[in-house]
C-alpha cells in the first residue's frame, strides 16, 4: 500500500529562542539577531514596510549583494567579525560571517531540528543518514537526541567545522561518521553494500560541485538521489525528510516526488514550507524553503 500524501500543506515557524531572533522585516530586507550582533541581509520577498525602519540604521553587520547567486561581502559597524558562539538547545556552534549572506547555518531548519528531536526520542538508537549535512547541526540534533549519525558533505571545510561543532557541543565522543564524499557516490556505494538507515536527511542545494569535480543540479540529479535514498531504509525507518531551496520548485512538487520514491512503503507523506516568524506581537513570516517527509 503507498504511503497517503496529506492533503493540504504545513506551514513550520521557527520562531525566536535565545540566540537567534528575527527582528524585523521588509523594503526587500530582514534584521536580525544572531546571538549579541544585530545583522541585515536582502531578502527580496519582503516587498512590506518595516515595523521600525530606523533599527535597520544600525546593525552590527549587513551583507551587500554583488549578485543573484548569494555571493557579496559583509560591511561592519566597527572591527570585522569572523566567528561567533552560538547554540540551539544542546547543541553548540559556530555562526560565521561567510561570503554567501548566511552565517553558516540556517536558522529557518530550527522547525526540522526540532521536529527530529522529537522523532529520535521515541526510538532506540536510531541509524540516520545527514546529506549534504553542511556544518552539523542537524547532525548534532541528531545525535543530542540519541541517533547514530552519519554525516555526508563534499566540502571538506564544511566537514571540518561540523566536527568542531561536535566539539563544541560535547559530542565529540558519540557515534558519528564523518564523510567527505559525493552524496550521489555515497548513496550509491551503500545501496550496494546492503546499508540500511532507519532515518535521512537530505537537504540539497540548488547546485554544488563534490570533492573531486562531480556537479550537482537539483533538477537533473534529484529524483535519482532520492529514489536510492528509499531503497536504504530499513524495514523499521521512521522517516526520510527532504529540503530544498529553489525558485522553481514547490512543496507539492517535492511531496509527488517522495510519493513515487516510496511507493512500495505505506506510511504519510507531509509537505510544506518553513519560515521564520518575526519576533514580537502580529509578527510576520518569511517563507524560505520547501520540505517534504515521509514517516512510516
Amino acid at each position: 500500500m503507498p504511503p497517503v500524501l496529506s492533503p493540504e500543506p504545513e506551514t513550520l515557524l521557527t520562531r525566536a529562542w535565545p540566540d537567534y531572533a528575527l527582528l524585523d522585516s521588509g523594503d526587500g530586507r530582514k534584521l536580525e539577531r544572531y546571538g549579541s550582533h544585530t545583522v541585515v541581509r536582502p531578502e527580496p520577498q519582503c516587498w512590506w514596510r518595516p515595523r521600525d525602519a530606523t533599527a535597520f540604521e544600525r546593525p552590527d553587520a549587513v551583507f551587500d549583494p554583488d549578485d543573484e547567486d548569494e555571493a557579496g561581502r559583509w560591511r561592519f559597524s566597527g572591527r570585522p567579525i569572523e566567528s561567533f558562539p552560538l547554540a540551539w538547545r544542546d547543541v553548540r556552534f559556530t555562526g560565521r560571517f561567510t561570503p554567501f549572506r548566511h552565517l553558516a547555518f540556517f536558522p529557518e531548519q530550527a522547525a526540522n531540528w526540532d521536529w527530529l528531536d522529537q522523532r529520535i526520542q521515541q526510538l532506540q538508537r536510531p541509524k540516520v543518514l545527514n546529506l549534504f549535512g553542511y556544518t552539523g547541526v542537524a547532525s548534532l540534533a541528531c545525535a543530542a537526541a540519541g541517533a547514530d549519525v552519519t554525516h555526508v558533505d563534499a566540502s571538506k571545510k564544511s566537514v571540518a567545522w561540523a566536527r568542531e561543532n561536535a566539539e563544541l557541543s560535547g559530542l565529540a565522543d558519540h557515534p558519528i561518521r564523518w564523510i567527505v564524499e559525493d552524496a550521489r557516490k555515497y548513496v550509491a556505494r551503500e545501496v550496494r553494500r546492503g546499508s540500511r538507515y532507519q532515518g535521512i536527511i537530505l537537504d540539497p542545494p540548488k547546485y554544488g560541485r563534490g570533492p573531486t569535480g562531480e556537479v550537482w543540479r537539483l533538477f537533473e540529479d534529484l529524483p535519482g538521489l532520492l529514489k536510492d535514498c528509499a531503497a536504504l531504509l530499513s524495514d523499521d525507518a521512521d522517516f526520510l525528510l527532504l529540503n530544498a531551496y529553489a525558485a522553481r520548485i514547490s512543496g507539492l512538487s517535492l511531496a509527488h516526488l517522495m510519493a513515487e520514491a516510496t511507493r512500495t512503503r505505506s506510511g504519510r507523506i507531509d509537505w510544506g514550507e518553513l519560515a521564520l516568524a518575526e519576533d514580537g506581537p502580529d509578527a510576520r513570516a518569511i517563507g524560505l524553503s520547501f520540505f517534504a517527509r515521509w514517516t512510516a
